[in-house]
Parts: C-alpha cells; structure tokens; sequence
C-alpha cells in the first residue's frame, strides 16, 4: 500500500486529481482508478475521498449528474454512497463511512465528477479553457 510521503499530502493531491480527471476525460478506466484507489492505505483512501467530493463540489454537481454518475459507477443505487449523492442537495462525508464503503464511494464520486466535469467542459470552457487538467494529454502507459 502506498503510504505518506514528507509532503504533507501535496503529491498525493497532485495524484489524485490527474488520476480523477484521466478518469473523467476517457484517459483511465474507471476500473483502473479504483484499482489504484485500493492501493492506497486506509487514511489516504479518506483524504483522496475528501478530495474528490470537493472536485465534485467544485463541477457544481445536481442531483441528475448524481443518478448518472451512479448509474454509470457500476454501485447499486442502494448503496450508501450512491443515495447520499443523489440526496438534493446531495449529502457528503463520504470519508466517515466505514471503509468497506470506501471503495464504492470512490466509484461513485468519480463517476459523478466526471459527469459534472464534463458538462462544464463541454458548456463553459470549449474552446477558452486554460485549466490544465481540463485538457490532459492520453496517458501514456499508466494503467
């Protein structure tokens, strides 16, 4: 398992969101991303989940982005992470699930993102962007 670095958390971060946002641009499987996810130790998969429902947050998510998300996450929408996101507005705390949840949640968050994301790549920045990870390159032999 991955473990923290003396960084303070900056190169998880960093991973975190090129990770999510290949995810969200068709560069990384979502079963990929998981895979990486279930790497990481128990308290990096909590902050990593924190990060990705601010990502989410940020992409101004709505509850339809959440039942797409959902569907699109591979998660029974019974799931707990699965209601909590469809909630309008939708509920977070994921990271304070129990961690056998942790890996469901990861899934749905992303693939909510990245129907979000996505909507606001596609509304607001084609053509003008200048965000960098909204215009990742392929990746290149990560899995």
């Amino acid at each position: 398992m991955t473990e923290p670095g003396s960084d303070d958390g900056r190169d998880l971060r960093r991973e975190t969101e090129r990770v999510v946002n290949e995810i969200a641009q068709g560069h990384r499987g979502l079963d990929a991303g998981a895979e990486w996810f279930s790497g990481l130790a128990p308290t990096l998969r909590q902050q990593v989940l924190d990060d990705v429902a601010g990502y989410a947050m940020q992409a101004h998510l709505t509850a339809a982005d959440g039942r797409e998300g959902v569907a699109r996450s591979g998660v029974k929408p019974t799931a707990n992470p699965a209601v909590m996101i469809c909630m309008d507005p939708p509920r977070f705390g994921f990271s304070n699930l129990p961690s056998a949840e942790h890996p469901k949640a990861f899934r749905v968050l992303v693939s909510v993102f990245a129907v979000a994301d996505t909507r606001r790549r596609e509304r607001y920045c084609k053509g003008i962007c200048g965000h960098a990870w909204h215009n990742l390159p392929p990746a290149t032999g990560r899995p």
